[in-house]
C-alpha cells in the first residue's frame, strides 16, 4: 500500500522538530563556526541536525534518495522519491543568536514536491503542508495576504548585498520603490511570513535546491507562488521567491522592467 502525502508530512514536521529541538542545545551559547568554500558558516548543530534527519528516513524509507546542504546527495540510481533537507537555514543567523533560523525537509516525488515542514526552534514556529491537504501553521490552516495592492505590499530579503552580487540590482530596485515596507533577516522565515499571511514578496537572487525543498506545496497550498524569478515553479533554479497569486504578475513585470 502507498504512503499517503498526509502520512509523509507528518513524518517531515515530526523529523524537523526533532532535528530542531536538537540545534537548541547549541543555540545562543556561542557556538564555534567552520566556514566553507563559499564563506558560509557552518557548525556542530548543523551536522548533527541533518545526521538526525538522515537516519530517520533512511530507517523509515530506505529506498529514498536523500539530498542535504551538509552531507551531500545519495546515490540511489532510478529512486523516485528524493528528501531535500537542510539542517539549519540561516546558519548565519543561528551563529549571531538571531532566532530565526529553521530545519528544511521537503519531499519530490517523480519530479514534483509535494510534501514540505519548515520548523524554527528558536520561535517554536512549524509551517508544513502537503499536496492536497492545505498548509498549516502551529497546526491551524493559514493562507497567504489578500492585499491587492502592490504599494501596500510588505517585502521580506536576506542579505542586500547579494541582489547586486547575482545581477538583480535593478529588478530590486524596481520592488523596493513600487512596494510599503522592507525588512531583512529572511531566509526561509521570508518565505513563511508569505505563506501565513505576514507578507506579500520574499525574494531570495540565489537558492540552493536544499533551500528550496519544503516550499512549493507550502505556497501553493496557502494559495501562493513559489517558484524562480520567471514564474516557474521550480526549485532547482538556483534562485527563488514567494508571493500572492494576485501579485505575482505585478512583481513577474517589475523583475522583466
Amino acid at each position: 500500500m502507498a504512503t499517503s502525502l498526509r502520512s509523509y508530512m507528518d513524518f517531515a514536521v515530526e523529523t524537523a522538530y526533532l532535528a530542531g529541538r536538537l540545534t537548541l542545545s547549541a543555540f545562543q551559547t556561542g557556538v564555534h563556526a567552520d566556514y566553507k568554500r563559499d564563506d558560509t558558516p557552518v557548525t556542530i548543530a548543523d551536522r548533527q541536525s541533518e545526521q538526525l534527519i538522515r537516519t530517520r528516513i533512511e530507517a523509515q524509507y530506505p529506498g529514498h534518495a536523500i539530498v542535504g546542504e551538509e552531507y551531500g546527495a545519495d546515490d540511489l540510481a532510478g529512486s523516485t522519491h528524493h528528501w531535500y533537507v537542510d539542517p539549519i537555514d540561516g546558519t548565519k543567523s543561528f551563529v549571531h543568536g538571531v532566532p530565526l533560523y529553521a530545519v528544511l525537509i521537503g519531499l519530490e516525488i517523480e519530479g514534483t514536491v509535494e510534501v514540505g515542514a519548515v520548523y524554527f526552534p528558536a520561535l517554536d514556529e512549524m509551517v508544513a503542508a502537503a499536496t492536497g491537504e492545505g498548509c498549516w501553521w502551529n497546526g491551524r490552516r493559514c493562507h497567504v495576504s489578500t492585499e491587492t495592492l502592490l504599494d501596500r505590499a510588505v517585502v521580506s530579503f536576506t542579505d542586500v548585498n547579494s541582489f547586486e552580487a547575482w545581477g538583480r540590482v535593478a529588478a530590486w530596485q524596481r520592488i523596493r520603490n513600487a512596494t510599503y515596507y522592507r525588512a531583512g533577516w529572511g531566509d526561509a522565515y521570508g518565505h513563511a511570513l508569505v505563506a501565513t499571511g505576514r507578507a506579500e514578496i520574499m525574494l531570495d537572487p540565489i537558492m540552493s535546491d536544499w533551500d528550496c525543498g519544503p516550499f512549493p506545496p507550502i505556497l501553493k497550498e496557502a494559495g501562493g507562488y513559489f517558484g524562480d524569478w520567471n514564474g516557474n515553479a521550480t526549485i532547482h533554479a538556483g534562485e527563488a521567491m514567494s508571493t500572492t497569486q494576485m501579485l505575482l504578475p505585478k512583481v513577474l513585470s517589475l523583475i522583466k522592467g
